[in-house]
């Protein structure tokens, strides 16, 4: 978290240089837009199950989770739009490859003007889900055999060992939330100009000339956008991971991470998280994903953490408008 910071409070130091950039079609910061439409991403679907458990799949339950999800983020701000980028186990826009998935998932995001991404999976590790056989020496036998030495054959005694199979369970477990690598600033900079929110809320039907993203000024505007998106990112992240902790659960940090699964949190133009909840490949955490309580209460901890969040945004945007 502290190299994140940094690295953050350094890369806002080099956005001073480019104030001159000026809004051409926005009135408001990013920092201050309200938010209107939320993206849930369930992980993986259809020819893509993602990790595997004992009996279940990540697929399933990040789906399972994610409806639930948005159903209570619909409950209690009914004037938020809640988009899936899928509803039913199949790979995202019926796609038919996986690539083809998570391209859909990102133009969804950024065609609908999305102000906030979020990617809900199940992580795995280990060998094996559940457990593994492991082989171990239990101990040694004596027994005499005939060796040769200086061309004469002699009988020694040796000691010989006796192996066993033991069971190795599948022990890590808890939950984890990623925001995209600051290595990846510059894809996240591209897809700041895919998001219509980015131009403002502009009549379709009108001759505009939209912003070259090739213009020096225009590009530290974007780049302005996307380092807003970075800190709003890392904010609602470390929201999340703080209620799982509080309610009881492994915290194992906000990370950044380059993997191509989550590819997804640089290609859209929105501050974006990939919210890990559970080791599927740990039995007893896969029964917890699986069960109607840890399910509701995975909602509720990622739902406080949004309140929260809202909260902070709504406040400064109020502040704002009072200047």
């Amino acid at each position: 978290m502290k190299k994140i910071a940094f690295a953050v409070f350094f890369s806002f130091i080099a956005i001073g240089l480019f104030t001159f950039a000026k809004k051409k079609t926005k009135s408001k910061e990013p920092l201050f837009r309200p938010i209107k439409t939320i993206i849930i991403d369930p992980g993986h679907g259809g020819m893509d199950p993602g990790a595997r458990g004992t009996f279940s799949t990540e697929a399933n339950v990040s789906l399972a989770v994610s409806l639930k999800l948005g159903d209570a983020i619909q409950k209690e701000f009914p004037d938020i739009k809640i988009i899936y980028t899928r509803t039913t186990d199949i790979v995202p826009g019926n796609k038919n490859s996986i690539e083809g998935g998570l391209f859909y998932r990102a133009d969804l995001a950024n065609q609908s003007n999305g102000d906030l991404f979020m990617a809900i999976h199940c992580n795995s590790a280990g060998k094996a889900p559940g457990g593994w056989y492991g082989k171990r020496i239990s101990h040694y036998t004596t027994t005499t055999k005939k060796v040769k030495v200086k061309k004469k054959w002699v009988t020694k005694t040796v000691q010989v060992p006796v192996y066993e199979n033991y069971w190795i369970e599948n022990l890590p477990k808890g939950t984890e939330t990623y925001v995209w690598a600051i290595s990846k600033n510059d894809s996240k900079i591209k897809s700041v100009a895919k998001n219509g929110e980015y131009y403002g809320e502009m009549d379709s039907t009108l001759n505009i000339q939209l912003p070259d993203p090739s213009d020096p000024a225009e590009k530290a505007r974007m780049l302005i956008y996307a380092q807003n998106y970075f800190r709003k990112s890392l904010s609602i992240a470390d929201l999340i991971q703080k209620e799982f902790a509080a309610s009881g659960r492994v915290d194992r940090g906000v990370k950044q991470r380059n993997d191509k699964g989550i590819w997804v949190l640089q290609a859209t133009g929105m501050p974006s998280v990939l919210v890990e909840i559970g080791f599927i490949s740990n039995k007893s955490e896969e029964e917890y994903l699986n069960s109607e309580k840890g399910q509701n209460e995975i909602v509720k901890n990622i739902l406080d953490a949004f309140r929260t969040y809202k909260h902070k945004l709504d406040e400064k945007a109020a502040a704002t408008d009072k200047q």
